[in-house]
């Protein structure tokens, strides 16, 4: 009997590798690691030391030096390389969808979204729709240092982070009013309204609700996309300490008052001492609704390399939203690291630990939306 359990389980693991398929390759700037490999063979297979470690989405290797530089040459906490990495792309305004002067909504203004997680703790902070102030990750470890909330918007953030010594600044630049004004001048196209009048894919707003006569699928829009390059950053120090954090200016041309993924607990980051840490970037809007970066550490807990977890959580998504844009990346408490991604070409991120001895760029191509 018992062994007949065994050559069940053993027919049933040989039908799931054979199934999986090729989704997902790793490249680096200079090589690739391995060629079509399956999922769960895709892991950073070094046997170097892995801590401290930092991964953070895209290719923002200055962030991604920053936090590593307070890691390993500094010795601080993962908290501060976290705040200080994400910290670097707000000054730098990375991609224009970091930091002020970008990602204008439809009046004209940026705002700011920025969350840290703290491993050891499990304490939070995070700020959404925060106008004129600067330093949103820094505001969003103050909330979580500072107060017994989890979560500060619009107004009440931009006067907390005042109280707390941050200046009050105009986030708006020239190139952001011009973003804006020749977004008017296209008839606010592209934007994020639908089942309005008049008809949001030829005219501005103001906008009234019409009922609904049928069904409307997402994404069925053919306005050019623009992603959401929000810096999304898994730290651990030399203590084995963990943390994560995200920050960005949002959608572009978003509606005034909409907050995206990034800020929410377990959507834009998330980390769990015991396991590791993820951080997601895409489409806010969806990824929010399925918690990915929590979906993939659970998945990690559950046994599967970051990799492998992070393209269960988007497929999750894809199920209900196959033409949506995203990608997570995952990092276990022992430094081990990888990513997934959908909708995009091609989806990079930057990492650096002992073995890889400065930040190095790694690329996965996506899953494709037909």
């Amino acid at each position: 009997m018992l062994l007949g359990v065994i050559i069940g389980l053993a027919a049933f693991f040989l039908q799931f590798n054979s199934s999986s398929g090729v989704q997902f390759v790793i490249k680096t700037m200079n090589d690739e690691i391995g060629k079509e490999v399956p999922l769960w063979e895709q892991q950073w297979s070094s046997t170097k030391s892995m801590l401290p470690a930092v991964i953070n989405t895209w290719a923002f290797t200055n962030a991604t030096n920053r936090a590593w530089e307070v890691l390993y040459k500094n010795g601080k906490s993962a908290l501060d390389a976290v705040e200080q990495g994400c910290s670097v792309c707000e000054n730098e305004q990375c991609d224009g969808t970091v930091g002020f002067g970008g990602s204008p909504d439809e009046n004209g203004e940026t705002t700011l979204d920025a969350m840290i997680m703290d491993g050891p703790t499990h304490s939070c902070g995070a700020v959404a729709s925060m106008k004129n102030i600067k330093s949103a990750i820094s505001v969003a470890r103050k909330v979580m240092e500072h107060t017994d909330h989890t979560l500060l918007v619009g107004e009440g953030a931009t006067q907390f982070a005042v109280e707390m010594g941050f200046p009050y600044e105009n986030l708006t630049t020239n190139e952001s009013s011009e973003i804006w004004q020749e977004w008017k001048n296209r008839n606010c196209q592209p934007n994020f309204w639908m089942n309005v009048l008049p008809i949001p894919e030829r005219s501005c707003g103001p906008y009234t609700p019409y009922e609904v006569q049928k069904e409307t699928e997402f994404g069925t829009k053919d306005e050019p996309k623009k992603s959401h390059d929000t810096i999304g950053m898994v730290a651990i120090d030399v203590d084995g300490k963990m943390a994560s954090g995200t920050s960005t200016n949002g959608a572009r041309h978003k509606i005034p008052g909409r907050v995206g993924d990034a800020p929410i607990i377990g959507s834009g980051s998330y980390v769990d001492q015991e396991i590791g840490g993820a951080a997601a970037t895409g489409d806010g809007d969806v990824l929010m609704r399925f918690l990915p970066s929590f979906a993939t550490v659970e998945h990690m807990r559950s046994g599967m390399t970051p990799s492998t977890a992070a393209a269960y959580s988007l497929k999750r998504i894809a199920n209900y939203y196959p033409r949506f844009e995203g990608a997570v990346v995952a990092m276990r408490k022992n430094g081990e690291f990888g990513a997934a991604c959908h909708g995009f070409k091609n989806f990079t991120y930057a990492v650096s630990n002992p073995d890889l001895e400065q930040p190095r760029v790694f690329f996965v191509d996506c899953v494709l939306t037909e």
